[in-house]
């Protein structure tokens, strides 16, 4: 199944990328949707190998936002990133969850072994005296909602720490989106441009089968030599071995997209493009969008407060600590509101305890030193990703300019190689020409051809590598 022609390209890393996903895609992808409509899927790879590949199967066009989609839906690398993002969002609930008084409703009941003797120190009166002194009375029941809260310094480092993890999260996860965005990008048009160089060797493979006919026709006619028939029919073998290189790379492209977008990576299937090229936004509005919207940067930044809090966390050791006790309820021999003579159960207590810590052998000095250390090395490491980004913005821009208008001149180089195609062959047909200079103009044409889709695949690598550096992807 052929996709339709347009513009392409291919990244240098990019099957690199894909050959490094585990064979269990294949399983873990056929768990999600295809566009809604559940299809039979097989119990295991082998069964899924046996199976034929999509035969029969009406082929689905796929854009590059639908491309991006279903990627991001079936590629487990994201989906772990994107998991410890929801799970550090949890963390930082819970981390603030800590700072609020907790509240147990606290129900016990005990019983004592009497000691034979009677206690007149009871509630009201004498009882039976327990066997246990620790114990209040032989039966004792207890039934209070108990309310803690604590105060220090601490819960405020780890709300703060919690806060710098998720957020650094939150923009691991904007770098794990917009790499494979990248990525899925690099494939979709690496597959087009595949596509159309399977048309181009077609094409070849036809103009070298015509120049053959023509070079027997001008020997029969005693026009030209037999060493012309012979050296056009070498270049026609060369373009069919090219033909079939062509075939193998267009459908590995096509397997390798598939990975990502559908259950069994054989589904057929066509893509579609615009025809317009983008236009690049200027230097300026670039620079500002990669200066505001860098999740590098933003991850930099946050493991630096995250540094920052675990040293607010250190030094909050030299700190008392603040603890809250409010209870509500019975402790009593009887389960009940009231008891004998009568005296009443219900009631309440409160304390308060003030922990002031005094020497603990410089534990908390060693662990404050630890912070700091961390905190500069997370200070370096956030002034490198500054230059960075500085460095790799500009090399991005420029190449991807630089890209973008020698597009026009491979635009160009073909239309010239086709015109001098057509003249030399005019030229060879007239006996003004040599068989060599018709297969020079072919193999000139050819080439401005790759030339020209391998120009397309650079200027849409590095138009995703400078988006992925501003954000506008």
């Amino acid at each position: 199944m052929r996709r339709a022609p347009g513009p392409g390209r291919r990244f240098g890393g990019i099957t690199g990328f894909v050959a490094a996903l585990p064979l269990a895609l294949l399983l873990a992808t056929a768990n999600a949707q295809d566009s809604g409509e559940a299809q039979p899927r097989p119990a295991n790879a082998l069964a899924a190998l046996a199976q034929p590949g999509g035969e029969g199967q009406a082929p689905v066009t796929i854009t590059l936002e639908e491309a991006i989609r279903r990627a991001e839906a079936n590629e487990p690398a994201y989906a772990s990133t994107r998991a410890g993002s929801q799970a550090a969002a949890a963390d930082r609930y819970v981390a603030k969850t800590a700072l609020l008084p907790g509240v147990v409703y606290h129900n016990q009941g005990l019983y004592t072994q009497p000691n034979g003797h009677a206690n007149s120190a009871g509630q009201v009166g004498s009882q039976a005296a327990p066997i246990f002194i620790a114990n209040n009375a032989v039966r004792e029941y207890a039934s209070q909602a108990v309310v803690n809260e604590s105060f220090g310094l601490a819960g405020t480092a780890a709300v703060r720490r919690a806060d710098a993890v998720a957020a650094r999260a939150e923009a691991e996860l904007e770098i794990g989106r917009r790499g494979l965005v990248a990525a899925v990008s690099g494939l979709f048009y690496g597959s087009i441009a595949a596509d159309n160089k399977l048309s181009v060797a077609q094409r070849a493979l036809q103009e070298a089968a015509d120049f053959t006919k023509l070079t027997r026709q001008r020997e029969e006619a005693r026009e030209s030599a037999h060493a012309d028939v012979l050296k056009a029919q070498l270049e026609e073998q060369q373009r069919q071995r090219e033909l079939e290189d062509a075939q193998l790379a267009a459908e590995k492209a096509q397997l390798e997209l598939g990975v990502l977008l559908f259950p069994d990576p054989r589904s057929p299937y066509t893509l579609t493009a615009g025809e317009a090229l983008p236009a690049l936004p200027t230097r300026e509005q670039a620079g500002q969008s990669a200066a505001t919207n860098n999740p590098e940067l933003k991850s930099a930044l946050e493991a630096l407060k995250q540094s920052s809090a675990d040293v607010l966390a250190a030094r909050a050791a030299y700190l008392p600590d603040l603890d809250l006790n409010l209870t509500y309820g019975i402790d009593a021999p009887q389960f009940a509101v009231n008891g004998p003579y009568p005296v009443k159960n219900l009631g309440y207590s409160a304390s308060l305890t003030l922990d002031i810590p005094v020497w603990d052998w410089l534990a908390t000095q060693h662990k404050v030193k630890q912070g700091e250390i961390r905190r500069q090395a997370a200070q370096v490491a956030l002034s490198a990703t500054q230059r960075q980004l500085i460095a790799r913005f500009d090399e991005a821009y420029h190449e991807a300019a630089t890209a973008r208008d020698q597009l026009e001149s491979l635009d160009a180089s073909v239309k010239t190689a086709a015109e001098s195609l057509r003249l030399t062959r005019l030229r060879y047909t007239g006996g003004e020409a040599t068989v060599l200079e018709v297969v020079d103009a072919q193999t000139a044409y050819v080439a401005a051809q790759n030339a020209r889709e391998d120009g397309m695949v650079r200027f849409q690598a590095a138009r995703a590598d400078l988006q992925t550096l501003t954000g506008t992807m």
